[in-house]
């Protein structure tokens, strides 16, 4: 299995909470850079926060300030921790494991969902 498994996502209140998880296989998840996306229906794909192996970590704009992406290397996991809620970040959420230095991959998850009401 070479599949990342996104898990957490479900339906909230506007101003909510939510915590997803993404569990990646081990001899690949240390030294694996870790993104976050998100897509809506009618919208393109769209970067919502990155991680790197080294714990270095971006965020897209919209998500400024209300997430939090963290890695756990012990659990070969990252985590994406959505704080105030809104109805636009309703959307299916991706989690990406890759590398892009030698040996170079490119993992995908088949995605959860996250519904925010409001």
């Amino acid at each position: 299995q070479v599949q990342p498994v996104e898990s957490g996502g479900g339906l909230v209140q506007a101003g909510g909470s939510l915590r997803l998880s993404c569990a990646a296989p081990g001899n690949l998840f240390r030294t694996a850079d870790l993104g976050w996306y998100r897509q809506a229906p009618g919208k393109q794909r769209e970067l919502v926060a990155f991680i790197t192996s080294g714990g270095s970590t971006m965020y897209a704009d919209f998500v400024k300030g209300r997430f939090v992406i963290s890695r756990d290397n012990a659990e070969n996991t990252v985590y994406l921790q959505m704080n105030s809620l809104k109805p636009e970040d309703t959307a299916g959420y991706y989690c990406n494991v890759f590398r892009r230095l030698w040996p170079a991959y490119d993992y995908w998850g088949q995605g959860t969902q996250v519904t925010v009401s409001s």
